[in-house]
């Protein structure tokens, strides 16, 4: 994977991507050394012309993926990042399509962009993950996000926006062992179930885009 990159907004995204893939069996994604996979430390560190520009322009690169959070507003959301984009590759769609991006760069280098969840509702990547709590475990899961609406009304301080972050580590707090972040949760498959069908569009996404 030396001649491709992917950009992601944090560390938990990196290595919950990479899991996700090893489980779909592209095993050598989860390789010691995953520099390739490049986490930013939050979207306003990755959403930038000239960090965009640079891995453009990177010697050898021949596919460059990003992979960023809806938040709660996805088509002001997609709009940010278009517009970024659009120095670098101005040719890009004006609308996100409903299965991710997948775009011809200037260079033949092969461009794609996905929003987390589905690249079209409010969320994140603990939305993604929600999908993908196995089926058996729905009745516990429902329950975890009425007990965080609960603590909304008992005087919780979660902010909408975090309202998914808290569903999930909720979730997690009651899991053997409790309280596993989710880049180390996602490898057990009785807290989610990485071949859930709903991660399929993703997993058929990041294929197609590192022609795997």
């Amino acid at each position: 994977m030396n001649d491709k990159v992917l950009l992601v907004e944090g560390k938990d995204d990196k290595f919950v991507i990479a899991e996700l893939m090893k489980s779909h069996g592209l095993n050598f994604i989860v390789a010691k050394d995953i520099d390739w996979i490049k986490p930013s430390n939050g979207y306003e560190n990755l959403a930038k012309e000239e960090v965009i520009a640079t891995e453009l322009l990177a010697s050898g690169l021949t596919t460059l993926g990003i992979i960023i959070d809806a938040d709660e507003h996805p088509n002001n959301r997609w709009t940010s990042i278009r517009n970024v984009c659009l120095p670098s590759i101005p040719d890009l769609p004006k609308d996100l399509p409903e299965n991710g991006l997948i775009w011809n760069a200037p260079n033949d280098i092969q461009f794609g962009i996905w929003m987390m969840p589905d690249n079209k509702m409010r969320g994140m990547l603990e939305t993604f993950l929600a999908d993908i709590i196995p089926e058996e475990n729905q009745v516990l899961w429902e329950f975890a996000k009425e007990s965080v609406q609960e603590a909304k009304i008992r005087g919780a301080k979660v902010t909408p926006n975090h309202i998914d972050k808290a569903n999930i580590y909720t979730w997690l707090a009651w899991q053997e062992p409790s309280g596993l972040q989710i880049s180390t949760a996602v490898k057990k498959r009785t807290i989610f179930d990485r071949t859930h069908p709903n991660a399929q569009k993703f997993v058929t996404w990041f294929k197609e885009l590192y022609e795997l």
